[in-house]
């Protein structure tokens, strides 16, 4: 059984044809489009998180399509292996890759999957697959079994920052389906969070969910304002003013 940083026990890697052959197509794919030059100043942008091939975005996803072209719909199980997989390699761009065909497949998975989503979230963590995870991922598990609001509940307080900041925005798409008590609640109890990608959070989910309530927003900063650091505020009142 292998352990993460965290002690936790790492989701283990079920057999999966289909993930074979994603895995065989994708580095068959990726690796030649390799550009060593643009792959430096990449990972320098990211502070370093982890080695890049140079794909931009447009690049990447055009030869994502050709990876996957004519391939059955993936089942959990599929879904898992593929994402663990792309974990293991060092280049960010095949977590990109898992990272979409997560968002794309998230659908056909249960709440069963919310293991393996903290996995990829905890592990080599960086903002540009965590949030993706978080509202994508993490919140439409959320959304199909309202039971793992429970475990949001456990995430929010969790020392690991990026668990915490996955529970802040796991509702960021939810607009009307918002529980904003929940989402208050969380804010406040991370409202002293040392870090700024808590700090931000914060403010980023407030200010999404401004958009659908403007004035549960406004009432809850008069509230609490001085409770939240100055980002947060910033954030949240963004697009609807003080």
């Amino acid at each position: 059984m292998r352990v993460t940083e965290d002690g936790t026990a790492a989701p283990r890697v079920s057999d999966s044809p289909l993930a074979d052959t994603v895995l065989e197509r994708l580095t068959a794919t990726y690796g030649p489009a390799a550009d060593p030059e643009r792959a430096v100043a990449m990972r320098a942008y990211m502070k370093d998180v982890a080695p890049f091939l140079g794909l931009t975005t447009p690049v990447r996803r055009a030869l994502s399509r050709t990876v996957v072209e004519g391939l059955p719909r993936p089942g959990e199980a599929d879904c898992a292996a593929v994402a663990l997989r792309c974990w293991e390699l060092p280049e960010r761009e095949y977590q990109y890759f898992a990272v979409d065909y997560l968002r794309r497949h998230v659908r056909h998975c249960s709440s069963g999957f919310l293991p393996v989503a903290r996995h990829l979230v905890t592990t080599v963590p960086w903002w540009d697959t965590v949030d993706l995870l978080a509202a994508h991922v993490v919140g439409a598990l959320v959304a199909a079994d309202r039971s793992l609001a429970a475990e949001m509940d456990e995430w929010i307080g969790d020392d690991d920052l990026w668990l915490a900041r996955t529970a802040l925005l796991h509702q960021l798409r939810y607009k009307e389906r918002t529980d904003a008590a929940r989402l208050f609640d969380y804010c406040l109890r991370r409202s002293g969070h040392p870090d700024f990608f808590v700090r931000k959070a914060i403010g980023w989910c407030l200010r999404e969910y401004a958009k659908t309530d403007p004035d549960a927003v406004r009432a809850f900063l008069a509230r609490e304002q001085g409770r939240f650091a100055p980002l947060s505020v910033r954030e949240a009142l963004k697009s609807i003013g003080a």
